[in-house]
Protein backbone atom coordinates (compact mmCIF):
# COMPACT_ATOMS: atom_id res chain seq x y z
CA UNK A 1 0.00 0.00 0.00
CA UNK A 2 2.83 2.37 0.88
CA UNK A 3 4.59 1.65 -2.40
CA UNK A 4 1.44 2.53 -4.31
CA UNK A 5 1.14 5.81 -2.45
CA UNK A 6 4.75 6.77 -3.03
CA UNK A 7 4.47 6.15 -6.77
CA UNK A 8 1.81 8.81 -7.09
CA UNK A 9 2.46 12.52 -7.52
CA UNK A 10 1.52 14.06 -4.12
CA UNK A 11 -0.36 16.89 -5.81
CA UNK A 12 -2.45 14.43 -7.82
CA UNK A 13 -4.60 13.75 -4.78
CA UNK A 14 -5.73 17.39 -4.74
CA UNK A 15 -6.07 17.87 -8.50
CA UNK A 16 -9.64 17.91 -9.84
CA UNK A 17 -9.31 16.10 -13.17
CA UNK A 18 -12.02 16.25 -15.82
CA UNK A 19 -12.75 12.70 -16.98
CA UNK A 20 -15.74 13.35 -19.25
CA UNK A 21 -16.18 16.95 -20.47
CA UNK A 22 -19.82 17.97 -20.80
CA UNK A 23 -20.79 21.51 -21.78
CA UNK A 24 -24.18 23.06 -22.39
CA UNK A 25 -23.16 26.43 -23.77
CA UNK A 26 -21.55 28.40 -20.95
CA UNK A 27 -22.62 25.77 -18.39
CA UNK A 28 -20.04 23.06 -17.64
CA UNK A 29 -21.34 19.75 -16.31
CA UNK A 30 -18.03 17.91 -16.51
CA UNK A 31 -17.70 14.53 -14.84
CA UNK A 32 -14.64 14.82 -12.63
CA UNK A 33 -12.92 12.46 -10.24
CA UNK A 34 -14.85 14.05 -7.37
CA UNK A 35 -18.14 13.27 -9.13
CA UNK A 36 -17.11 9.63 -9.62
CA UNK A 37 -16.14 9.38 -5.94
CA UNK A 38 -19.50 10.81 -4.87
CA UNK A 39 -21.33 8.35 -7.12
CA UNK A 40 -19.25 5.55 -5.65
CA UNK A 41 -20.04 6.76 -2.13
CA UNK A 42 -23.77 6.79 -2.87
CA UNK A 43 -23.52 3.29 -4.33
CA UNK A 44 -21.68 2.01 -1.25
CA UNK A 45 -24.27 3.55 1.07
CA UNK A 46 -27.13 2.01 -0.89
CA UNK A 47 -25.45 -1.40 -0.81
CA UNK A 48 -24.79 -1.15 2.93
CA UNK A 49 -28.37 -0.27 3.80
CA UNK A 50 -29.82 -2.88 1.43
CA UNK A 51 -27.65 -5.57 3.01
CA UNK A 52 -28.57 -4.37 6.51
CA UNK A 53 -32.31 -4.39 5.82
CA UNK A 54 -32.18 -7.92 4.41
CA UNK A 55 -30.96 -9.29 7.73
CA UNK A 56 -33.59 -11.49 9.33
CA UNK A 57 -34.54 -11.56 13.00
CA UNK A 58 -35.53 -8.90 15.49
CA UNK A 59 -32.12 -8.58 17.16
CA UNK A 60 -29.75 -6.55 14.97
CA UNK A 61 -26.23 -7.87 14.44
CA UNK A 62 -23.20 -7.04 12.38
CA UNK A 63 -23.68 -4.25 9.85
CA UNK A 64 -27.30 -3.72 10.78
CA UNK A 65 -26.36 -3.24 14.42
CA UNK A 66 -23.75 -0.61 13.54
CA UNK A 67 -26.07 1.31 11.22
CA UNK A 68 -28.95 1.23 13.70
CA UNK A 69 -26.68 2.54 16.46
CA UNK A 70 -25.54 5.44 14.27
CA UNK A 71 -29.10 6.25 13.17
CA UNK A 72 -30.37 6.20 16.75
CA UNK A 73 -27.53 8.51 17.78
CA UNK A 74 -28.38 10.96 14.97
CA UNK A 75 -32.07 10.89 15.84
CA UNK A 76 -31.66 11.27 19.61
CA UNK A 77 -28.53 13.41 20.05
CA UNK A 78 -28.69 15.58 16.93
CA UNK A 79 -32.27 15.85 15.73
CA UNK A 80 -34.35 15.61 18.91
CA UNK A 81 -31.88 17.57 21.03
CA UNK A 82 -31.99 20.55 18.67
CA UNK A 83 -35.39 20.30 17.02
CA UNK A 84 -37.49 18.55 19.63
CA UNK A 85 -39.82 15.62 19.12
CA UNK A 86 -41.90 17.53 16.55
CA UNK A 87 -38.78 18.06 14.44
CA UNK A 88 -38.11 14.37 13.77
CA UNK A 89 -39.42 14.73 10.20
CA UNK A 90 -36.05 16.40 9.48
CA UNK A 91 -34.26 13.21 10.53
CA UNK A 92 -34.00 11.65 7.01
CA UNK A 93 -32.44 14.82 5.59
CA UNK A 94 -29.90 15.20 8.40
CA UNK A 95 -29.03 11.48 8.48
CA UNK A 96 -28.48 11.48 4.71
CA UNK A 97 -26.10 14.44 5.02
CA UNK A 98 -24.20 12.69 7.81
CA UNK A 99 -23.63 9.45 5.91
CA UNK A 100 -22.84 11.19 2.62
CA UNK A 101 -20.22 13.47 4.18
CA UNK A 102 -18.78 10.57 6.17
CA UNK A 103 -18.33 8.26 3.18
CA UNK A 104 -16.84 11.07 1.07
CA UNK A 105 -14.37 11.81 3.86
CA UNK A 106 -13.30 8.19 4.31
CA UNK A 107 -13.06 7.12 0.67
CA UNK A 108 -10.23 9.60 0.17
CA UNK A 109 -8.01 7.59 2.54
CA UNK A 110 -7.66 4.79 -0.01
CA UNK A 111 -4.77 4.85 -2.52
CA UNK A 112 -5.53 6.39 -5.93
CA UNK A 113 -8.79 7.76 -4.54
CA UNK A 114 -9.89 11.35 -4.03
CA UNK A 115 -11.40 13.14 -1.05
CA UNK A 116 -14.40 14.87 -2.57
CA UNK A 117 -14.89 17.06 0.49
CA UNK A 118 -11.33 18.42 0.16
CA UNK A 119 -12.47 20.24 -2.99
CA UNK A 120 -14.35 23.42 -2.09
CA UNK A 121 -17.02 22.80 -4.73
CA UNK A 122 -18.47 19.80 -2.87
CA UNK A 123 -18.76 21.37 0.62
CA UNK A 124 -20.05 24.57 -1.02
CA UNK A 125 -22.77 22.66 -2.88
CA UNK A 126 -23.80 20.87 0.33
CA UNK A 127 -23.82 24.16 2.27
CA UNK A 128 -25.96 25.85 -0.40
CA UNK A 129 -28.36 22.89 -0.24
CA UNK A 130 -28.64 23.26 3.54
CA UNK A 131 -29.04 27.03 3.26
CA UNK A 132 -31.79 26.74 0.65
CA UNK A 133 -33.64 24.10 2.66
CA UNK A 134 -33.47 26.18 5.84
CA UNK A 135 -34.79 29.27 4.04
CA UNK A 136 -37.57 27.23 2.43
CA UNK A 137 -38.65 25.76 5.79
CA UNK A 138 -38.57 29.18 7.44
CA UNK A 139 -40.74 30.67 4.70
CA UNK A 140 -43.10 27.67 4.71
CA UNK A 141 -43.65 27.68 8.47
CA UNK A 142 -43.64 31.40 9.20
CA UNK A 143 -45.06 32.82 5.99
CA UNK A 144 -43.95 35.88 4.09
CA UNK A 145 -44.29 38.32 7.01
CA UNK A 146 -42.79 35.97 9.59
CA UNK A 147 -39.84 35.18 7.36
CA UNK A 148 -38.72 38.79 7.08
CA UNK A 149 -39.67 39.57 10.67
CA UNK A 150 -36.94 37.28 12.03
CA UNK A 151 -34.34 39.67 10.59
CA UNK A 152 -35.49 42.19 13.21
CA UNK A 153 -35.13 40.51 16.64
CA UNK A 154 -37.95 41.11 19.08
CA UNK A 155 -37.39 43.55 21.89
CA UNK A 156 -35.08 45.97 20.12
CA UNK A 157 -36.22 49.56 19.50
CA UNK A 158 -37.14 50.43 15.90
CA UNK A 159 -34.35 52.99 15.84
CA UNK A 160 -31.84 50.12 15.80
CA UNK A 161 -33.43 48.37 12.81
CA UNK A 162 -31.05 50.00 10.27
CA UNK A 163 -28.16 48.44 12.18
CA UNK A 164 -29.61 45.12 13.29
CA UNK A 165 -31.30 44.07 10.04
CA UNK A 166 -28.08 44.21 7.93
CA UNK A 167 -26.24 42.35 10.71
CA UNK A 168 -28.87 39.60 10.75
CA UNK A 169 -28.79 39.32 6.96
CA UNK A 170 -24.99 39.04 6.94
CA UNK A 171 -25.17 36.45 9.73
CA UNK A 172 -27.67 34.38 7.74
CA UNK A 173 -25.61 34.50 4.55
CA UNK A 174 -22.37 33.72 6.43
CA UNK A 175 -23.69 30.44 7.84
CA UNK A 176 -23.41 28.37 4.64
CA UNK A 177 -20.00 29.94 3.95
CA UNK A 178 -18.68 28.86 7.36
CA UNK A 179 -20.29 25.44 6.95
CA UNK A 180 -18.48 24.85 3.67
CA UNK A 181 -15.09 26.28 4.67
CA UNK A 182 -15.00 24.32 7.94
CA UNK A 183 -15.45 20.97 6.19
CA UNK A 184 -13.18 21.84 3.26
CA UNK A 185 -10.30 23.19 5.38
CA UNK A 186 -10.25 20.30 7.84
CA UNK A 187 -10.27 17.59 5.18
CA UNK A 188 -7.70 19.36 2.99
CA UNK A 189 -5.30 20.10 5.85
CA UNK A 190 -5.26 16.55 7.17
CA UNK A 191 -4.55 15.00 3.78
CA UNK A 192 -1.83 17.57 3.04
CA UNK A 193 -0.04 16.58 6.26
CA UNK A 194 -0.21 12.90 5.25
CA UNK A 195 1.34 13.63 1.85
CA UNK A 196 4.05 15.78 3.44
CA UNK A 197 5.05 12.78 5.56
CA UNK A 198 4.91 10.56 2.48
CA UNK A 199 7.25 12.93 0.65
CA UNK A 200 9.68 12.74 3.56
CA UNK A 201 9.76 8.94 3.37
CA UNK A 202 10.78 9.08 -0.30
CA UNK A 203 14.13 10.76 0.44
CA UNK A 204 16.99 10.34 2.87
CA UNK A 205 18.58 7.31 4.53
CA UNK A 206 16.44 4.29 5.24
CA UNK A 207 16.73 4.61 9.03
CA UNK A 208 15.51 8.23 8.82
CA UNK A 209 12.26 7.14 7.17
CA UNK A 210 10.86 5.58 10.33
CA UNK A 211 9.68 8.88 11.86
CA UNK A 212 7.74 10.18 8.82
CA UNK A 213 6.40 6.66 8.18
CA UNK A 214 5.10 6.60 11.75
CA UNK A 215 3.60 10.05 11.09
CA UNK A 216 1.77 8.70 8.03
CA UNK A 217 0.24 5.88 10.07
CA UNK A 218 -0.76 8.18 12.94
CA UNK A 219 -2.22 10.83 10.64
CA UNK A 220 -4.07 8.16 8.65
CA UNK A 221 -5.74 6.90 11.82
CA UNK A 222 -6.37 10.46 12.95
CA UNK A 223 -8.04 11.26 9.61
CA UNK A 224 -10.52 8.45 10.22
CA UNK A 225 -11.50 10.20 13.42
CA UNK A 226 -11.52 13.65 11.75
CA UNK A 227 -13.75 12.37 8.95
CA UNK A 228 -16.27 11.12 11.51
CA UNK A 229 -16.13 14.32 13.55
CA UNK A 230 -16.60 16.53 10.48
CA UNK A 231 -19.65 14.53 9.40
CA UNK A 232 -21.05 14.95 12.92
CA UNK A 233 -20.33 18.69 12.99
CA UNK A 234 -21.88 19.24 9.56
CA UNK A 235 -25.10 17.43 10.49
CA UNK A 236 -25.20 19.03 13.95
CA UNK A 237 -24.86 22.55 12.53
CA UNK A 238 -27.57 21.74 9.98
CA UNK A 239 -29.90 20.78 12.82
CA UNK A 240 -28.99 23.93 14.74
CA UNK A 241 -29.65 26.15 11.73
CA UNK A 242 -33.02 24.45 11.21
CA UNK A 243 -33.89 24.88 14.88
CA UNK A 244 -33.04 28.59 14.79
CA UNK A 245 -35.12 29.03 11.66
CA UNK A 246 -38.25 27.18 12.74
CA UNK A 247 -38.10 28.11 16.42
CA UNK A 248 -37.79 24.62 17.95
CA UNK A 249 -34.35 24.92 19.53
CA UNK A 250 -34.11 23.68 23.09
CA UNK A 251 -33.34 26.17 25.79
CA UNK A 252 -29.73 26.05 26.85
CA UNK A 253 -29.29 24.07 30.02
Amino acid sequence: MMGILLSVDPLEHFTLKVLVPISLGPIHLDITKAVIIMWLGCLLLCMMFVLATRQSGLAPRGLRNVLEAILIFIREDIVKRNLGLEGTHYFPFIATLFFFVLVCNWIGLFPHSFTATSNINVPAALAILVFGYVQYETFRLKGFTGYFRHFAPEGIPPALYPIMIPIEIISTVAKPFSLAVRLFANMLAGHMVIFVFLGMTATGLWFLKAVPLFGVVVMGLFEIFVGLIQAYIFSMLTAIYLSEAVGHAEESQ
